[in-house]
């Protein structure tokens, strides 16, 4: 769809195109797989979703075993109010029994004149027989279901708290192995800033775009900290862009398709890339403590351009994002409703 913007943009779109045409290797020292701490990151990010997977997976197993220990539960009360009726009627068949003068029922229609009240007794025996057998039977296939039935409850609530276990120490054992790799990746990324030789690209398993919609926010998991043209103690000026509170590591993905026209580290905001992207404007990406993307790459949305970090002038793990009308810093604009223009509520 084309934009009403579309013709004014025209010099920021060729000032972009240029700076991808300018970007000199200078800018991003290429070293192959670039940092090991990077790269392993990547692969405990993976692990991590996979056992997020395979964790919310559990949950919903165990849900269902919390579904059926209820059912159990509803069904064994159910049972044990059956069991107390049968159990009072076998109490009033053995109290009519009683009442009825002590003698066999047997024997008071041996003593009986009347053939047709013999014949009443006869199958009044049968059916008072009958009636005691189906009670006592009743009243034993209900304890025996009600055992079965506990047993199953009991078994489900077992399993529950033996996956439950597993699944906390699955996560806590992922959760370790990455904050160790964050860490050593923070190291690396501020010993390079420090040399003033950027990392290489992190080349291994470099993920890509999985998103049908057009753009996307740049992490999928954040709290916004500080909002475009606040003040503060570490700008010069105005604060130029929206910052994205995650830990150290997290994938930084590229808001929407578009060409690398800068990667670099050094000064106020550490390691960056600059994306352009088709309608004109460029986005930053900055703070970060790897890169997966090199000048002049071609990637789609979503696509990881690197990982976040605390580079440069940072109080804490971030990713500083900005909207540009050129790659060059001065251009900012607010990244919130350019984004919200696009479909993308932060």
């Amino acid at each position: 769809m084309r934009s009403s913007r579309r013709h004014p943009l025209l010099v920021p779109a060729l000032l972009c195109a240029l700076a991808a045409l300018g970007a000199r290797p200078t800018d991003a020292t290429d070293t192959g797989a670039g940092s090991g701490a990077g790269a392993e990151v990547i692969r405990l990010y993976e692990d991590a979703a996979r056992a997020t997977q395979r964790y919310e997976e559990g949950w919903r197993a165990a849900e269902a075993q919390r579904a059926r220990a209820r059912r159990y539960e509803r069904l064994l009360d159910r049972q044990r109010e059956e069991t107390a009726v049968i159990n009072e009627d076998l109490g009033r068949i053995a109290r009519a029994q009683y009442r009825g003068g002590g003698l066999p029922l047997t024997a008071r229609m041996l003593l009986a004149d009347d053939p047709d009240e013999l014949m009443r007794g006869q199958r009044a025996v049968r059916q008072a027989d009958l009636a005691v057998d189906r009670a006592i039977g009743r009243s034993r296939r209900a304890e025996a279901r009600l055992a079965a039935d506990e047993a199953r409850a009991e078994a489900a609530w077992r399993g529950l708290e033996q996956r439950n276990t597993e699944l906390a120490a699955l996560k806590q054992d992922i959760a370790r192995r990455l904050a160790a790799a964050r860490s050593r990746l923070q190291g690396e990324a501020a010993a390079s800033v420090a040399a003033g030789a950027c990392p290489g690209a992190v080349r291994a398993d470099r993920p890509g775009t999985r998103f049908s919609r057009s753009w996307v926010a740049p992490v999928e998991t954040y709290d916004l900290s500080a909002s475009f043209g606040s003040g503060g103690t570490r700008w010069a000026h105005r604060h130029t862009g929206q910052d994205f509170a995650v830990p150290v590591g997290t994938p930084v993905r590229s808001v929407g398709a578009g060409r690398v026209v800068r990667v670099s580290c050094g000064g106020a905001f550490g390691i960056q890339v600059v994306v352009q992207h088709p309608d004109g404007y460029c986005t930053q990406y900055a703070h970060l403590s790897a890169v997966t993307v090199d000048p002049g790459d071609r990637v789609g949305t979503g696509e990881w351009v690197g990982q976040s970090g605390d580079t440069g002038n940072s109080t804490g793990p971030h990713l500083h994002f900005e909207v540009r009308v050129t790659p060059e810093p001065g251009s900012a604009l607010d990244p919130v409703p350019w984004l919200a223009r696009r479909g993308v509520s932060l």
